[in-house]
């Protein structure tokens, strides 16, 4: 635990990062890749170039700071962050290189507000953080290595299919190229995959959801193709237009901590966007081959039929089961279609999601996000019932 002095020091550090912590964040990435540019291979350039990866550590930072007396609050972010950490690689020995470039950042942008004292304070703190975040990893790297086709680090996968689920979604079905298992996950989780990106000559990790029911010969993920393909979607496009049935690529053992509770009897109510649908259709799947007698719906919303995925095998599995129920919203009309118009408007949807001690599962961008839980409080669901996963760097808190 940290001393008064040193809490102190660094929670009076909380308003300058909340208002200069981007310009912290900048030169701290700016430096680090500078005298270790191995670590760039780790780190998404697209998010680097976008500005997104610096504001998300600029807020992380600027909350650890505010909460450093009950860094417990913090609990949640930081087995996300876990969990995105062994996805990453990233181990025990690269927290050092880190805390280095971070506290020389630190003394180097605030100049003469930057004490010796204040530094000695950061640094404890920053240990005090590795700390915690190395002994969750370890937890979940000896998870990953021990289960059943388990592994930790990097595998080779064999791209078994490759099938177009709309005019923008690929699915890719990976098998083992060493002939092992395929380990168990949960219904929400994902995967890394790794490839090396030729206009940026860099090795680039990138999250994809697992888009099928576990207990399968084979993870699936699909993959959105992305237009702008200058910072945004570089991997997701070589994916779509270099890869083929029979290519062999790098992928890193399931993660992440939003996942379907399935423990539990409560109605489930899946509420998507785009591409975020690709978990939900793990749940879904899961939760029929399973034969749930939970209440099941199952809400969606993207531009157009043409960009829809799943929409069939959604169609398929809520036909099949009289407890599982699907609405499709369109921001384009379709005549051909059977759907609602528009965003999604939860409040007209009331008699039907908004059950008693249902569980809401939300995953889209980040403003998609945002306007969903914020219509699910106004209709009085309570955020211990709200799990939610924003596609991108930022966090979605409850």
């Amino acid at each position: 635990m940290l001393n008064l002095t040193d809490r102190d020091l660094v929670r009076a550090t909380a308003p300058i990062l909340k208002q200069h912590g981007v310009a912290l964040t900048t030169h701290f990435y700016a430096r680090m890749f500078q005298h270790n540019p191995e670590l760039k291979q780790i780190f998404n350039e697209g998010n680097q170039q976008s500005g997104a990866q610096q504001q998300a550590l600029a807020m992380a930072v600027a909350a650890y700071a505010e909460h450093i007396d009950n860094p417990s609050v913090l609990a949640p972010v930081l087995t996300r962050i876990a969990n995105k950490h062994i996805s990453l690689g990233i181990r025990p020995e690269h927290y050092p290189i880190v805390g280095h470039h971070l506290l020389a950042s630190i003394r180097e942008v605030l100049g003469a507000a930057a004490t010796d004292e204040l530094i000695a304070a950061w640094a404890a703190a920053y240990g005090q953080l590795a700390d915690v975040l190395i002994a969750e990893e370890a937890q979940l790297y000896a998870a990953a290595a021990f289960k059943s086709g388990g592994w930790t680090g990097w595998r080779g996968f064999v791209v078994a299919k490759k099938v177009v689920e709309s005019s923008e979604i690929t699915s890719f079905y990976l098998r083992p190229a060493d002939g092992g298992a395929v380990p168990d996950y949960l219904p929400g989780q994902y995967i890394s995959v790794r490839m090396f990106v030729p206009e940026w000559q860099l090795m680039q990790p990138r999250q994809y959801s697992l888009s099928d029911a576990p207990g399968q010969d084979y993870l699936r993920i699909s993959v959105k193709r992305e237009q702008n393909q200058q910072i945004i979607g570089q991997v997701s496009n070589l994916l779509h237009s270099t890869i083929e049935v029979g290519d062999v690529i790098d992928v890193a053992p399931p993660a992440g901590d939003f996942v379907l509770h399935t423990d539990r009897s409560s109605p489930v109510v899946l509420i998507s966007g785009g591409v975020g649908i690709t978990p939900m259709m793990a749940m879904l799947q899961h939760l029929h081959a399973t034969g749930t007698e939970r209440q099941v719906n199952s809400i969606h919303a993207c531009r157009n039929p043409e960009v829809h995925a799943f929409k069939q095998q959604v169609q398929q599995l809520t036909a099949a089961k009289a407890n599982f129920a699907a609405t499709v919203f369109y921001d384009q009309a379709d005549p051909a279609a059977s759907h609602h118009l528009g965003p999604i408007d939860l409040a007209k949807l009331a008699d039907r999601v908004i059950l008693p001690d249902a569980d809401y599962y939300l995953c889209g961008p980040l403003a998609f996000m945002q306007a969903q839980i914020k219509s699910l409080q106004a209709l009085g669901v309570s955020g211990e019932r709200i799990h939610a996963e924003a596609f991108g760097t930022g966090g979605v808190s409850v």
